[in-house]
């Protein structure tokens, strides 16, 4: 017998591999389970600096400025490539040292260090097709329940969207 564990030993077996927990497939999941697998192809296309900076972008540099420009790269050495005009690239030239602090201020840390402008006016945004008439009485229906408020709006707003099959 002493022989045949020397073999085992030698040969390297695997150690039992541990059992996997309970998964309840109909039952709810937490959130955060889903999250990861959500933003999987979206951190995979821009970094979560870059992706925060595109959904923040208005708030941080202005409207005005924003309708005429939006972030394309954020790369590891700190250099934001800008899509925009030829007359607001030299604006923003002008407030690098601005623009650059805000953008820094809004992420928390110093993630910008140079600006890159790239001349590439950024897409017109089409309005949304507003969501069927069915969809909004079956929204406003599910939530007539819960005491006004901004809750009740924002889950109304989700209904009306999740009802009417749109992606957004």
């Amino acid at each position: 017998m002493g022989a045949d564990q020397g073999k085992d030993k030698q040969r390297g077996d695997a150690p039992a591999p541990r059992p996997e927990p309970a998964r309840f497939v109909y039952g709810p999941r937490p959130i955060g389970a889903l999250v990861p697998a959500l933003l999987k192809p979206s951190f995979r296309r821009r970094a979560p600096a870059t992706a925060q900076l595109v959904a923040d972008w208005e708030m941080i540099i202005g409207p005005r400025l924003a309708a005429e420009t939006m972030p394309r790269k954020l790369t590891a050495s700190g250099t934001l490539t800008i899509a925009c005009t030829g007359p607001v690239a030299m604006e923003l030239q002008h407030l690098s040292e601005t623009v650059k602090e805000r953008i820094n201020g809004h992420l928390g840390k110093v993630a910008v260090t140079q600006l890159r402008f790239v001349q590439d006016p950024p897409p017109a945004a089409r309005p949304a097709p507003p969501p069927p008439p069915q969809a909004v009485e079956a929204a406003r229906q599910a939530v007539e329940s819960l005491p006004p408020g901004p809750l009740r709006d924002a889950i109304e707003s989700l209904g009306r969207v999740v009802l009417s099959g749109r992606k957004r």
